[in-house]
């Protein structure tokens, strides 16, 4: 065959290959039409799974169209409708129809979001959002901000900024001189604090034990009067003081007013993790919650939560630029367009170089939505929260274990066992899903309102599956 013709058979590969993308879209359209009435978690044996994709590595590959038809029906069994309208797992919000679509298109274009030199449009829509975002949560318009996965790499990107800051202060250069021989960092958190705060400090090397815990009040706030005295007792040690807006069991915010208030008499460095919670500035009812919430130095929240766009998203934010882009940015002489002139580069603000556009799915979930929409949002989910609250805990033997403040609901039904019993019972029905913690030493069926789906209907299906489930257990 001729070299011309070779690179004829090969381009016409290439469009009978993408022409799958259509196919591939028919089988997603497919999936979320019926989410909402499958079963919220298969039960599938996950041996079954592995023999499905597995097998030996083949020596000759498939045709496109092959690979994406077996890989449909080997996944399809063990697909959860985390999605769907009936998910109260987790924080876990659905992907909306805009977002969802947005996200296709950001993988279809496949554009690395470095800079402005690797894709200027994945940049332009990055400064756009944080804009847009900054605003929405009401947190200062000088800020700088990053897209990152999760609220993991949003807080440990604070906390690098926040250490830099405060060892700065100190007169240290932590990016220069590492932590060995570096004044010690004192971290001031509650005990309620989400796992994630502590995993961030291990990544930065201050370490897990150096934190200062605070106690909690009987929602799950911080105690601000106990925060007070611990800073007190400081030794004039550089301090970070992590806030929280949104309990990962309970919803409670901490007093972010007077928490940043005491913090600043003491020169430390406020970050704030709000995971799912900062999201109540975005609304006029709950945005109280969350008062003082500009007076911090840094914050976090998801995308993927209460956004309701697809993971992986996050966003941080820093009212010390400097100290954020010092903590994250790095050059070389390769990287064209990059460490100079005004434009953003976004890779400067988060830890990644290769990084995907996960701004236009954020740009498309905020102009489907508009602010009013995500206000409309943030309600409903918090007036879910309450329904559920009022009707579980009309029934006889079960304690609403929390103060409802936001979409997070504690149920127990009566003894621990008892509690995991009707919890099993309702996950192996399959009407929706909730999952299980324990608060203050006692087990809770826990539930979480974040779908922009769900409808009061999906509510009452749901109170009487746990009540199906409470007969059983």
């Amino acid at each position: 065959m001729s070299e011309s013709n070779e690179a004829l058979s090969r381009s016409l590969e290439r469009i009978q290959g993408f022409g799958i993308l259509s196919k591939t879209a028919q089988h997603i359209s497919d999936f979320r039409l019926s989410v909402a009435e499958r079963r919220v978690v298969p039960w599938v044996d996950f041996d079954q799974l592995l023999v499905a994709f597995g097998g030996a590595l083949p020596r000759q590959g498939s045709s496109p169209d092959q690979v994406i038809q077996q890989l449909v029906a080997s996944a399809e069994p063990g697909l959860v409708a985390t999605t769907g309208p009936r998910y109260f797992g987790f924080v876990v919000g659905g992907a909306l129809p805009a977002a969802s679509c947005a996200d296709m298109l950001a993988v279809g274009w496949d554009q690395p979001a470095f800079n402005a030199t690797t894709s200027p449009a994945a940049a332009a829509v990055e400064q756009v959002v944080g804009g847009w975002l900054k605003q929405l949560l009401r947190l200062p318009a000088t800020a700088s901000f990053g897209l990152v996965t999760g609220a993991q790499g949003a807080n440990t990107v604070a906390l690098a900024a926040a250490r830099h800051r405060v060892l700065a202060d100190a007169g240290w250069d932590v990016e220069a001189e590492g932590l060995c021989g570096a004044p010690r960092i004192r971290v001031v958190a509650g005990v309620e604090r989400h796992a994630t705060i502590d995993r961030s400090l291990r990544l930065l090397g201050i370490g897990a034990n150096a934190i200062d815990a605070v106690p909690a009040d009987a929602n799950g706030a911080i105690d601000t009067i106990e925060l007070g005295r611990a800073l007190a007792a400081g030794s004039g040690a550089p301090t970070i003081v992590c806030l929280q807006a949104g309990n990962v069991n309970t919803g409670a915010c901490d007093d972010l007013a007077q928490a940043c208030g005491l913090a600043r008499e003491h020169g430390a460095w406020v970050h704030v993790d709000g995971a799912f919670g900062l999201w109540a500035a975005a609304s006029e009812r709950s945005a109280h919650l969350v008062a003082g919430i500009e007076r911090a130095d840094s914050w976090c929240v998801d995308g993927h939560k209460w956004l309701n766009v697809p993971y992986d998203s996050g966003y941080v934010f820093c009212a010390d630029a400097k100290a954020h882009l010092a903590s994250m940015c790095f050059t070389a002489a390769y990287l064209v367009g990059h460490g100079t002139g005004s434009v953003r580069a976004p890779s400067d603000f988060v830890p990644e170089s290769s990084r995907r556009a996960r701004g236009f799915a954020t740009w498309a979930a905020l102009r489907e939505l508009g602010s009013q929409g995500v206000s409309e949002l943030i309600d409903r989910c918090c007036a879910h929260a309450r329904l559920f609250g009022e009707r579980l805990g009309a029934l006889d033997g079960v304690t609403i274990g929390n103060e409802i403040v936001l979409n997070q609901v504690l149920v127990s039904f009566g003894d621990d066992a008892r509690t995991d019993r009707v919890i099993a019972a309702v996950q192996r029905e399959g009407t929706c899903w909730m999952g299980g913690t324990t608060w203050r030493g006692r087990r809770y069926m826990r539930i979480s309102v974040s779908n922009w789906s769900t409808t009061k209907e999906d509510v009452e299906r749901s109170i009487a599956a746990i009540r199906g489930a409470m007969g059983e257990a």
